[in-house]
């Protein structure tokens, strides 16, 4: 027998989506651990590569057991300290945002913060079809000749070296603060606030995971610290920092941060505090939302987060900031109707624009980075549509813009293994981008059209090894193996405690069967949907999202009588008269 036999997961090597299934943590290493066999949570840690000595701080990750000291990071006691010095002095501020969900509450966050503590405050979106992504020179400019000579950059800034230049030529001090990957210098700000930066110490380079948000937060905490040790509240109150956390919450899984450590203890205590609906805004837009139980991180990342984008996307960037700064409830309603309709449009447009790319990323079936780029496609949903591509691809997807100037605006998504930002910066660096940057998962570009032939080679040429290595090790990851009985609501329950789930930290896949379908038809746009039935006589619900063209749905959807295995997410199912659950499906097995 092969090793990849031995490791299969119930035997399976090729699945009908062309890919073994592994179990996410050996049996025989679960068995090392002398565990009992109806300790779920312990499993699901352990499987997720937490030490055995810190599993008692991950059953529930708090912000005590979490937390850096802020002083940790590059230019935060000097940002702290300049925010204090214009906070004591009634210095006007501006805060300089990206029109995402992670721009939006970071920009939020220290907005809020800042008026609590009586500072004069207002924030700055750039417009994304006039400005485009990150501070412009001019945009510096004319924020200082407006009255402020103080702008924080939130979410953007890593890169602004000529905008930071003008500014600091008319007089205006910039902090920024960011999470996208640096050059190896830096723009000549007053104070540049990232864990991203290469000459950050490790103990602060391991926050790079780090969504804008959550810098910003340490950024607060750093500050009301410096004013606490300048004897600030005698005598007036010290803003709930900790009331915040919604913000928080929402712009680390909005940006697809990783759920671990940190970004755990953020994300778990956030949704505490949405769930109290304090910040009116938020409230708004989940009532707009229809969200009627305590908000859920898929909630956040599949009904809020797309809403706020909304407004940047495909309407005016600054809504996501107002939303989430006012303190009138008329004002939060309207604004959180108008981001609905405008999510709605979103949709109309990305389907559009998603039709083309497909269509043009099968012409390069083989290379290994798909780059599409097309004119009169929105800027405002390239990003969307590069994460469908991947999906569907399974490979890093570039969709680019391309305007009526010759240039084209293009955003990227990656897959796990292959560091995009990276390349990214190295392209730009060769001279064969205008602007660009990002992370590891996602990118973001200015490229002229007739470098798109040499930015294709240079990037397939530098990514296919990572790019073929990824894909080589891709097996779907089982947690546990359910009878079609156990798909339950109990099931779904027991597995909370060890959440919340996203990015970094999957939600437990399961695998059940045999099962036979007993339904099988197409829902909405291309879903899946079927009924099924277990030799154990229970029946369950499963859907397989936008599959109907693939050949797993195709075989889903002829394959009635026959014996299969099925693979997914279990998810709490409350549309009927009483609780059920169903299995969002990702792969299947033929059992016989």
């Amino acid at each position: 027998m092969t090793d990849t036999a031995k490791d299969a997961a119930l035997g399976i090597t090729h699945s009908i989506g062309g890919q073994p299934w592994h179990w996410r943590r050996a049996s025989a290493d679960m068995a090392s651990e002398n565990l009992a066999p109806d300790d779920l949570v312990t499993q699901l840690l352990l499987a997720r590569g937490v030490p055995r000595g810190d599993l008692e701080r991950q059953r529930v990750p708090t912000l005590r057991g979490f937390m850096p000291d802020p002083a940790l990071f590059k230019d935060m006691d000097a940002a702290a300290e300049r925010l204090a010095d214009a906070v004591a002095a009634q210095e006007a501020i501006t805060i300089f945002g990206d029109y995402d969900v992670d721009g939006a509450t970071s920009a939020a966050l220290l907005v809020r913060l800042l008026r609590d503590l009586g500072a004069p405050v207002g924030a700055y979106i750039p417009d994304r079809l006039m400005e485009g992504y990150g501070p412009s020179g001019a945009a510096l400019v004319r924020i200082g000749e407006a009255g402020s000579k103080l702008v924080v950059t939130v979410d953007c800034g890593a890169q602004a070296f000529e905008a930071i230049a003008e500014a600091n030529a008319a007089g205006v001090e910039t902090i920024i603060v960011d999470h996208h990957q640096c050059a190896t210098t830096l723009p000549a700000a007053f104070a540049v606030v990232n864990p991203n930066r290469l000459d950050e110490a490790p103990d602060a380079a391991v926050h790079g995971n780090l969504a804008a948000v959550g810098v910003a937060f340490l950024l607060g905490a750093a500050l009301l610290r410096v004013l606490r040790g300048r004897d600030f509240f005698k005598g007036r109150s010290e803003p709930a920092l900790i009331e915040l956390l919604d913000l928080v919450a929402l712009g680390t899984v909005a940006d697809v941060a990783r759920l671990t450590s940190f970004n755990r203890a953020l994300v778990t205590q956030g949704l505490k505090i949405m769930a109290r609906r304090g910040n009116i805004g938020l409230a708004a837009l989940m009532d707009a939302a229809r969200l009627t139980k305590a908000p859920t991180a898929t909630d956040m990342g599949f009904a809020l987060g797309p809403r706020i984008n909304a407004g940047g996307r495909v309407g005016k960037s600054d809504l996501g900031v107002r939303l989430l700064t006012t303190s009138d409830p008329q004002e939060a309603a309207d604004i959180s109707q108008e981001l609905n309709r405008l999510n709605e449009e979103r949709r109309a447009i990305e389907a559009g624009v998603l039709d083309e790319a497909m269509a043009m990323s099968e012409r390069a079936a083989n290379a290994p980075v798909a780059i599409v780029a097309g004119a009169g496609w929105h800027p405002g949903v390239i990003g969307i549509v590069a994460g469908r591509l991947k999906e569907k691809l399974r490979r890093p997807a570039i969709v680019i813009a391309l305007g009526e100037d010759g240039i084209g605006k293009g955003s990227g998504r990656s897959i796990s293994g292959v560091d995009l930002g990276a390349a990214i910066l190295a392209a730009k660096e060769t001279g064969l981008l205008i602007a660009g940057g990002g992370h590891a998962m996602a990118a973001g570009l200015t490229v002229a059209a007739d470098k798109l032939d040499a930015l294709g080679a240079f990037l397939n040429e530098r990514l296919a090894a990572d790019v073929e290595r990824a894909s080589g090790d891709r097996a779907l990851l089982i947690d546990a193996v359910l009878a079609p009985r156990g798909i339950s609501p109990l099931w779904c329950e027991a597995i909370e405690s060890a959440g919340p789930y996203g990015a970094g930290w999957p939600a437990p896949r399961v695998a059940t069967g045999p099962v036979r379908i007993v339904e099988a038809g197409i829902v909405g746009t291309d879903h899946v949907r079927l009924i099924v039935s277990g030799d154990d006589g229970a029946r369950f619900k499963a859907i397989a999202f936008r599959s109907a063209e693939t050949e797993l749905g195709q075989t889903l959807l002829h394959a009635r009588g026959r014996k299969l295995w099925l693979a997914g997410r279990a998810k709490r199912d409350d549309w009927g008269s009483r609780p059920a659950a169903e299995l969002h499906l990702e792969d299947a097995a033929w059992a016989e």
